[in-house]
């Protein structure tokens, strides 16, 4: 099944989230941004080329809509990890499948059709009741604002995935779309580093991790586009909690985390929902009006 790429795009995710933090404490997040956009300018120019794949694009307008949104939202969420407890930070943002079946809904609902699968719905619902028992969140009153950036990064999240899901029904190739993604991303941070004055020096430690920082982003966007264009975007959705797994598994290598008996639990209701929505979709087996509505985003 397509969607099953976005296990894939987790897992590179969750890499480029151990690298994003240990560059964090070495370059601003402008710089992090820019340089993870030239690093994949670089790497979907060759492939473009390796796979005989045109970069001239027809709709320009999308794709600057796409990545503004994407490099938005990206940059929300790296704002919110230094200003709020990581736990709360990535549950907030991973909120974004859930937008995603409330976007579809509402619409769907509000043209009178009844396409929505309610068992996937159910099951990104009890999806995100698995990341909170894994994460564990708690906020503080004076971060409420900050919980609110990290609430409209989830939503601008769930957005450019359905924007990335629309472009791929019309054709647009994740190869493509993933380039563009980049370069917004590049002219964003450079513009940002230029304004605010704030570069560091490189070391070869910090040239390697923007490397990897970029590599393994620009894989997963690959991944997540694919999943995005020919899987079920509910079912693709739902399987980017594995995100939370991956991450808390790098965080125990890493830097020796250790997970409670509650986190374990969330662990395992989170690979339970993921069976659901397989479930669930192998009984829909397609979804037409969710991917009439999707294009008309």
């Amino acid at each position: 099944m397509q969607s099953l790429w976005m296990l894939v795009a987790s897992l590179l995710f969750a890499l480029m989230g151990v690298c994003v933090k240990l560059a964090s404490s070495q370059y601003s997040t402008s710089e992090i941004v820019m340089y993870r956009g030239i690093t994949g300018l670089c790497l979907l120019s060759v492939l473009a080329y390796t796979n005989r794949v045109s970069l001239v694009t027809t709709m320009p307008v999308r794709h600057i809509g796409r990545g503004l949104v994407g490099v938005l939202a990206l940059w929300l969420w790296f704002y919110t990890m230094g200003q709020l407890p990581l736990a709360m930070a990535i549950t907030l943002n991973y909120m974004s499948p859930i937008w995603i079946a409330a976007i579809l809904f509402g619409v769907s609902w509000w043209g009178g059709k009844t396409s929505v699968s309610w068992g996937l719905m159910a099951a990104i619902a009890f999806s995100f009741v698995g990341v909170v028992m894994l994460l564990q969140p708690s906020m503080q009153a004076r971060q409420f604002s900050a919980g609110l950036i990290a609430l409209g990064s989830g939503m601008l999240a769930a957005l450019a995935y359905l924007q990335v899901r629309a472009m791929g029904l019309m054709g647009e190739p994740e190869t493509r779309v993933v380039f563009y993604f980049s370069l917004t991303g590049a002219v964003a941070g450079c513009l940002a580093g230029v304004i605010d004055h704030d570069w560091h020096r490189h070391t070869p430690g910090g040239i390697v991790l923007l490397v990897l920082i970029g590599l393994t982003a620009s894989t997963a966007q690959l991944a997540m586009t694919r999943a995005y264009r020919l899987g079920n975007p509910l079912v693709t959705a739902n399987l980017q909690y594995s995100g939370i797994i991956f991450s808390s598994i790098l965080g125990m290598l890493v830097w020796h985390d250790k997970l409670t008996a509650l986190s374990w639990c969330g662990i395992a209701v989170i690979a339970a929902s993921g069976v659901m929505a397989t479930f669930f979709h192998t009984r829909v087996q397609s979804t037409p009006a969710s991917d009439d509505i999707v294009s008309k985003l």
